[in-house]
């Protein structure tokens, strides 16, 4: 009974493996711990293996490659269309099997090392890209904010008498002349310029 297409489902730790015979029996449908994986696809003769495209797919596809095995990767969305019933890792591993072998299936070209590398550049850059924009619209944000509270700052300033005289010293505008006043009071408490300056 030689087993002809597996659906395989990917997972962190424990992979489901779902294989037919050439007449459409199924040979095992069984799960696997990762450090299993190649040793059992070793055993097998040279098959058609059908997974999910994700980032793990592209590395297990290059290892089945080099044991002679036929790998395809599909799109998830194109596979959902095969789960017959209730969501499990042996009903997907199923309908990965029965859609790995669909004529007018589209698969994803399997990618090297060095691709997925130059992906991973372009994803990190992306994300940082977003990080930027998110940033750079939380500056506008508080920029507007900070302008509030200088309107209300000036209004408030327009008010005082304290703080229009100090606006009179060259140097000094309505954010400094307030803030002066809202510290010092009218100034009595300091003996000299020189303490208040201190």
């Amino acid at each position: 009974m030689q087993v002809t297409t597996v659906g395989l489902d990917l997972a962190k730790n424990i992979f489901q493996v779902h294989g037919i015979t050439s007449d459409g029996t199924v040979a095992f449908n069984r799960s696997l711990r990762r450090a299993q994986l190649l040793a059992f696809f070793e055993k097998l003769e040279p098959c058609l293996i059908g997974m999910v495209a994700c980032g793990s797919s592209h590395h297990w596809a290059r290892q089945f490659q080099i044991q002679g095995h036929e790998v395809r990767l599909m799109p998830a969305m194109y596979v959902k269309a095969y789960v017959k019933r209730g969501k499990s890792d042996a009903i997907d591993a199923e309908a990965i099997c029965e859609a790995v072998t669909c004529p007018t299936m589209r698969f994803v070209a399997i990618k090297t090392e060095k691709q997925q590398g130059v992906l991973f550049l372009h994803r990190a850059r992306d994300m940082v890209v977003r990080q930027r924009t998110q940033l750079s619209n939380q500056i506008v944000a508080l920029h507007l904010r900070i302008l509030w509270y200088e309107k209300r700052m000036q209004l408030e300033a327009r008010k005082d008498p304290r703080v229009m005289l100090l606006r009179t010293i060259p140097g000094i505008g309505p954010i400094t002349a307030s803030a002066i006043v809202a510290t010092a009071g009218d100034g009595h408490q300091f003996r000299s310029g020189r303490e208040f300056a201190a």
